[in-house]
């Protein structure tokens, strides 16, 4: 078996006080999806990491860490009844927390802020906040040292949930008021893995909760997978600049290659080059805007979006109560970096589907509102539903 701990420990993580060396312990039990969670017994920034296993009765497992609230591994059953895992990422706590040369989102609780917010400038009551610029000179998933890249504290009440806290002070990468979010990974009975995000602030601030977990459903992430197909419930979307950051419109999707509303695979436009907002970002990185989100509330008991491999016969049903969904189509890896079981992940190797307000919401005065004020308490749902077909 190999050392996945000795190896972790071998892994530098720049300006982080990592401390996973422990000599004379024994190896522990591996999970259904292989991992040993000795690799994420550590402690960092003072506070200690794990790696904790949800099941339900189906022999569904689902392991997360409190680095970033980070979901690790998803073993669902395939369509002849095997154990697939469906979701990219590392399999020792030190590559999620080097920011040097292996950084990564994979799987991870983003805060305070999802996706990106113009030139990092926000007002709130009146006063302008200078954010992080951490994209193409944009605040892109809270800054370099969001939430992603902190460590939870963890209460695991039973064998199916997982809950998870932090509290982010005022002026946290620069956004204002002190903020106590949880996250709430739920294993339900009938395979879904339901994700509650919840938070209040002590000053008005902005927020925008998700998870960001890389979806490969065809059971090898070694090779590309543009072959899922994809459903988008959505008549519009928000165009994109070539920064990434959306200009303000709201767009139909017919006619063009952004139209999902039938579901089909993804290879059919993925390298579009004809098509500009296909062209800048090689690939899908854009928000649509869910027709589930009416006056605004979102229905989550209605599908938002799916994915399915017609290798596996895995299907994903997403459900949210966000007005948006990011989907994102990995065209920033094929970095070579060994990740999850030694596999260096090829570029349009995933598909994220990211739950949240439209991008820049809160310089859109005329988008769904991200604003938090004391005494308001923020809820956000997104669920992800696995089956075969």
């Amino acid at each position: 078996m190999r050392d996945l701990k000795k190896i972790a420990c071998g892994l530098g993580v720049a300006s982080l006080a990592l401390s996973a060396c422990t000599s004379g312990q024994q190896e522990t039990e591996l999970t259904a999806s292989g991992l040993n969670p000795a690799a994420f017994d550590s402690t960092i920034n003072g506070k200690k990491t794990a790696l904790y296993a949800l099941k339900n009765p189906n022999g569904m497992e689902v392991c997360i860490t409190n680095f970033g609230g980070r979901v690790v591994s998803i073993m669902v059953p395939d369509k002849d009844g095997k154990l697939t895992d469906v979701v990219l990422g590392y399999d020792n706590v030190a590559q999620y927390a080097d920011t040097v040369n292996s950084p990564s989102d994979f799987g991870s609780s983003v805060g305070r802020y999802a996706n990106r917010i113009n030139q990092g400038k926000i007002t709130v009551e009146g006063k302008e906040y200078q954010l992080p610029r951490n994209n193409y000179g944009h605040c892109l998933h809270g800054g370099p040292s969001g939430w992603m890249y902190q460590v939870y504290d963890a209460e695991q009440p039973n064998d199916s949930t997982l809950k998870l806290t932090i509290v982010s002070p005022d002026g946290d990468n620069g956004f204002p008021g002190t903020v106590t979010a949880t996250t709430t990974y739920t294993l339900l009975s009938d395979n879904t893995l339901d994700i509650n995000f919840d938070a209040t602030t002590d000053k008005e601030t902005v927020i925008n909760m998700t998870n960001h977990s890389y979806f490969n459903l065809n059971g090898d992430p070694s090779k590309e997978a543009m072959d899922m197909v994809l459903y988008v419930n959505a008549d519009n979307y928000t165009p994109a600049d070539s920064t990434y950051m959306t200009t303000g419109e709201i767009s139909p999707v017919e006619g063009t290659p952004m139209d999902f509303r039938t579901p089909r695979a993804i290879e059919e436009t993925v390298n579009d080059t004809t098509f500009n907002q296909i062209k800048n970002a090689t690939g899908y990185d854009h928000n649509w805007c869910l027709n589930t989100y009416k006056d605004g509330k979102g229905d989550d008991k209605t599908v938002a979006a799916s994915l399915y491999s017609p290798k596996t016969g895995i299907f994903l049903e997403m459900f949210t109560n966000e007005p948006g969904v990011q989907v994102y189509t990995g065209n920033f890896q094929g970095t070579g970096v060994s990740c999850k079981h030694g596999v260096k992940y090829p570029k349009h190797v995933s598909v994220c589907l990211e739950s949240q307000k439209y991008p820049d919401s809160p310089n859109k005065k005329d988008w769904p509102s991200p604003y938090l004020k004391p005494g308001e308490k923020y809820h956000s749902h997104v669920a992800y539903k696995f089956s075969v077909k």
